[in-house]
């Protein structure tokens, strides 16, 4: 999937309030896409940092769309398990979100997400399993 595909994807497929967080192609690879989170103060909670939820909907919808770009074009699927670590706050400044798909099987998927703040420190890490349905 080239960058046009990535933002036609985005805008068919997420829920309105993901959209919100206004994702957009970064990088790709052959097995991994990165998504840009820009910064907007309406992320943050009241301890001033960027909430979890934030980064859990960044991670699966950027894992959705690596799946999606690896097997050649969005096919249903769910999320099976998101399993995340947040290792550091983030105040301010874009998020990159790198997912990268680890093992494709014929039913499910897993994955790999890494989310770094504006200076590149690793602030949180999520591992995935995608169930793909069958059609």
């Amino acid at each position: 999937m080239d960058d046009p595909a990535i933002r036609a994807l985005l805008d068919s497929i997420l829920a309105p309030w993901v959209k919100d967080l206004h994702l957009t192609p970064a990088a790709i690879a052959d097995d991994a896409i990165t998504l840009r989170l820009p910064h907007s103060d309406h992320l943050r909670h009241a301890g001033g940092v960027i909430c979890g939820q934030v980064f859990m909907a960044a991670a699966d919808t950027a894992m959705v769309i690596a799946i999606s770009h690896v097997m050649g074009g969005f096919s249903p699927m769910t999320t099976v398990s998101l399993n995340a670590t947040f290792m550091r706050p983030v105040k301010s400044g874009d998020i990159l979100v790198t997912a990268r798909v680890q093992k494709r099987g014929r039913n499910l998927v897993f994955g790999d997400i890494e989310m770094r703040d504006a200076q590149g420190e690793l602030a949180a890490h999520a591992t995935t399993t995608y169930a793909l349905f069958n059609q």
